[in-house]
């Protein structure tokens, strides 16, 4: 590694699953990867904290590069935590020739390079780091941010943006946005001091509810915290047992199995505070059977109406057993609930939080989102066999996933305060979700036993580098049903060729119709264009003079359908992926589903739709609007298949029986919040709806009928959210795919400043 004047030179040494396979055209040096995990180390000397310009070639001879990424230790090895991620994907023969700018939070020790996901033959020189000042970095992130978007419109948001978040944040914030924005993603959240400062304001749990005699202990069930122990260091045993003393609810007990620690700190430990307090009890096991075996006969030993898990290094909240069992109270159905959680270092900093939706089944399916603070009531603990040995690592995911398939869903609760805290040490998977491989492999047995259990013909799948989230994909029957795929439409007949063109040749679906419903078309190009269209067999053209109502041109689109599944699609969607329509068709065809919405982007490569949020400046707008693709979104939440209120009808699959069961779009909403409507009336019936990141698409968003802020359809638009408030103000004030604690101005997933909590 050399160093000139700022300028460094890391050296690439084949780490794994990479080959020396000679020289490229041009002289680099040529590497085939043999795996979907290939690494180089980057051999350099320590390096400072700060900006850097990463200069990165790579030449794609064959296979793909995909989702590159930089691994930094910054001390405590190679971990998720200090992964860098590059929005890069490129095909055979193409070439990836980047200037990024990156920042390191802190000094760096060590860089690891992971160059594609899948197998391939790269040509690769060594990289290049130049180190940069603030003010340059910002200039660069600028540049970049709107060389990336296309369009007087999205470089104008773009501009619009920088001067909110510089007038409103400061240098930080700004910073922040500009990096967030650019082809580069942290892992992480960047900025922590974000929730530093929430936690200031907000940390003693806004709107917290009150059991009534629980500050005494003298009501409430009695609650089993249910402990496994391995030795545990002394300084993390003891808090977590002082965690539990500390509960402002104090009708407890906590069951405390070791599991034959040879370390006998341990076992003196919990003698010491078992003669302390006498509602700390212990039984050391004779001999090791790991954590499934060991919390089981934690459970031997509980006597609780109700039991708590809690892992041997992790802390709660004070108010963490109170605040259960008064949401429990005041829902009496509850058999199961779960809390927010975060991750506290060994220093007692707090960060990461994770604020989850209520019941969210398909997210559950996606990762853990149940654990941590799951409370079960003991009997349903018991009914469905406890804890299972095999699943090790993930045996609390495997209760959970048995539990539920015996509950409706109302009967699982979320209290959306953050009562747990969760150890982010070297070696722990807080820190590191990959750190126990172990944990990863019974995460896929547990959710393929419960696929295979409540019969859903579906396959678990990785998603490479992000251990600890999965990806749910179902069979489609041997004989796919028809799709109609429902096209509104007038003029602009090259949008609309892009439209059908996708449909017709770059869809891979076996059985589908187009159904275009042609609203007053007058351009030559267009009637022309809808006249050939009529000799495509596949292709029906349906004429509606009517004034424009989205409702009911896609109602009357729905009435001529022959489908047995339909879609809805906007007449300027460009298709860009083959298998987008098998994907929503297979989640459309589960029973319990409703409608089914995509990832959507714009022409600029920010996302444009990846789900609903209800209550956003009003009613609802679209999930990480504006991000740029490959975001991961709160938790990861922007890359997993999961349960939203609502999606938009821009791309929306569901089965043409249940459209007409629920009368389909309400016509009395022509333009704005129609799909919102249908989605919330089928939610209503007891479905879930549902949205997809494996369905991508690029959306021309409203290309074909221009801007609403004429004042006419101004009025109609606060026509329609009055509507829209006046039916749904229980829902659209609390989304349940959503978390008080999250914004509902400003950005989807920033924090909420206050927290919408009841008083």
């Amino acid at each position: 590694m050399k160093h000139i004047e700022g300028t460094i030179d890391p050296i690439l040494t084949p780490l794994q699953q990479l080959q020396a396979a000679g020289k490229t055209e041009h002289g680099f040096p040529l590497w085939r990867a043999t795996g979907d995990d290939p690494a180089f180390l980057c051999r350099i000397d320590p390096i400072p904290g700060g900006w850097y310009q990463l200069d990165l070639r790579v030449d794609v001879v064959s296979g793909r590069l995909s989702t590159p990424c930089l691994y930094v230790d910054y001390g405590q090895g190679f971990s998720e935590a200090g992964k860098i991620e590059f929005a890069v994907d490129v095909g055979a023969g193409g070439r990836f020739d980047g200037n990024m700018v990156v920042m390191f939070p802190a000094p760096v020790v060590a860089l690891r390079f992971d160059p594609t996901i899948m197998k391939a033959k790269l040509g690769l020189p060594n990289p290049r780091l130049h180190r940069l000042g603030r003010v340059e970095a910002a200039r660069r992130l600028v540049a970049d941010g709107l060389r990336a978007r296309t369009g007087f419109q999205a470089r104008m948001r773009f501009v619009l943006e920088i001067l909110r978040r510089g007038v409103s944040g400061g240098r930080r914030a700004l910073g922040d946005f500009l990096y967030a924005s650019s082809r580069v993603h942290h892992h992480r959240s960047m900025d922590p001091l974000d929730y530093g400062r929430w936690l200031d304001t907000y940390g003693s749990l806004p709107g917290a509810t009150e059991t009534s005699g629980s500050e005494t202990g003298t009501a409430g069930p009695l609650v089993s915290v249910v402990m496994p122990t391995y030795n545990t260091p002394e300084r993390w045993l003891r808090r977590c047992i002082e965690s539990v003393r500390e509960q402002t609810y104090t009708n407890w007990e906590l069951c405390i199995a070791d599991d034959a620690s040879p370390q006998p700190h341990v076992a003196r430990i919990l003698d010491e505070y078992a003669r302390l307090d006498p509602r700390v009890r212990y039984v050391v096991r004779d001999t090791n059977g790991h954590i499934s075996h060991a919390s089981n006969t934690a459970l031997d030993i509980a006597r609780g109406e109700y039991i708590a898990l809690l892992d041997h290094d992790d802390e709660l909240h004070p108010r963490a057993l109170q605040e259960m069992m008064s949401g429990f109270a005041a829902h009496p159905r509850w058999r199961m609930a779960y809390s927010d959680e975060d991750k506290i270092d060994d220093q007692g900093m707090r960060f990461d939080p994770y604020f989850k939706p209520d019941w969210n089944h398909d997210l559950l399916l996606s990762h853990n989102c149940v654990s941590h603070f799951g409370v079960y009531e003991r009997a349903l603990v018991e009914s469905v066999g406890r804890f299972r040995g095999g699943f090790e690592g993930s045996q609390d995911w495997d209760l959970a996933l048995r539990c539920i398939e015996q509950l409706d869903s109302d009967q699982i609760g979320h209290v959306p305060h953050v009562l747990y805290h969760w150890r982010a040490i070297p070696g722990s998977t807080a820190l590191a979700p990959g750190e126990k491989n172990y944990a990863h492999l019974a995460a896929m047995k547990s959710l393929q036993s419960h696929l295979e259990r409540v019969g859903r013909d579906a396959e678990v799948m990785e998603i490479p580098r992000h251990p600890g989230n999965y990806r749910i994909r179902n069979a489609l029957p041997a004989q796919p049903p028809k799709v109609s795929v429902v096209i509104a439409t007038r003029d602009r007949s090259e949008l609309l060729s892009m439209a059908v063109r996708g449909i017709l040749q770059d869809t891979d679906y076996p059985d589908l119709e187009v159904v275009i419903v042609d609203n007053g078309s007058v351009e030559r190009r267009t009637l022309d264009y809808l006249a050939r269209m009529t000799q495509d067999s596949r292709v029906r053209v349906i004429r509606h003079g009517a004034p424009f109502n989205y409702s009911e041109l896609n109602n009357l689109g729905v009435k001529h359908a022959s489908g047995e599944v339909i879609c809805l699609l906007n007449n300027d969607i460009e298709v860009t992926s083959p298998d987008w329509l098998k994907e929503m068709v297979s989640q459309a065809l589960r029973p319990d589903i409703g409608a089914v919405g995509a990832m959507l982007y714009f022409p600029d490569g920010t996302i444009q739709h990846a789900g609903i949020v209800l209550g956003f400046n009003g009613v609802a707008v679209s999930a990480y609007g504006g991000r740029p693709k490959g975001w991961f979104g709160h938790m990861f939440r922007a890359r997993l298949l999961q349960n939203y209120s609502a999606v938009t009808a821009a791309c929306m699959v569901l089965r043409k029986s249940l459209y007409e069961d629920v009368g389909g779009l309400d016509e009395g909403l022509a333009v704005a919040y129609n799909d919102v409507d249908l989605c919330l009336r089928i939610h209503a019936r007891g479905y879930r709806n549902l949205w997809t990141p494996y369905s991508e698409l690029v959306h021309h968003e409203s290309a074909s009928r221009g801007p609403d802020d004429v004042p006419e359809r101004r009025e109609r638009f606060l026509h329609e959210v009055n509507i829209m408030k006046e039916r749904w103000p229980r829902i659209i004030a609390r989304d349940p795919a959503y978390s008080p604690n999250l914004a509902i101005v400003g950005d989807t997933f920033d924090y909420a400043f206050p927290p919408r909590h009841k008083d």
